[in-house]
């Protein structure tokens, strides 16, 4: 119907990331304003405000069950937060997500500089896996909901979709003109 059921205010500067929890009604948004706020959508309100990032949030995501969401920041960190306590778990310096395994986006020095995902343990902070091929930098990242696949956007052109138990690449999608900035 186009009818607009609820305007969720509460963010002091721009809203630039937002995730829906997988497993409930809760919508969560990352903001310029170093915060991430979760708002119930059946009720129209604002459930909690993540706060603890000295810098913008850029990125956020929930896991697959819906208990933790992840935020990045442009402060270099990645934090960990309880979704029914709103309290923060854990801090992850420089890295990105999904249950056990985070990925981050880095640039990988070699003969001609290409831009690639590092996969971590979200855990034990053990290196997994380098997921290269862009030609230039990676603007997003992200896993499907079983967390069986990893889907990379890039400045290239492209997105490509990796197998997350061997790491291959099963996918390369081209067609744009310009970049993607975004992949879900």
């Amino acid at each position: 119907t186009g009818k607009c059921y609820h305007t969720f205010r509460g963010h002091s500067a721009e809203i630039v990331c937002l995730s829906f929890n997988p497993q409930s009604t809760l919508l969560a948004t990352g903001s310029m304003d170093t915060t991430a706020k979760l708002w119930d959508l059946e009720k129209g309100e604002e459930v909690a405000t993540l706060s603890g990032h000295s810098a913008e949030i850029i990125a956020l995501s929930f896991n697959t069950t819906g208990d933790r969401i992840i935020t990045g920041s442009f402060d270099h960190t990645v934090a960990v937060w309880d979704v029914g306590t709103g309290r923060e778990q854990n801090i992850l310096i420089e890295m990105l997500k999904n249950n056990d395994v985070v990925a981050k986006y880095e640039l990988k020095q070699s003969s001609a500089p290409c831009w690639s995902v590092q996969l971590w343990n979200a855990v034990t902070g053990t290196h997994l896996a380098t997921l290269a091929g862009h030609r230039k930098e990676v603007l997003d990242v992200c896993f499907d909901y079983a967390g069986q696949r990893i889907a990379t956007a890039s400045a290239d052109g492209s997105a490509r979709v990796y197998n997350a138990e061997t790491k291959q690449c099963i996918a390369k999608l081209e067609g744009h003109e310009d970049e993607i900035s975004k992949v879900s």
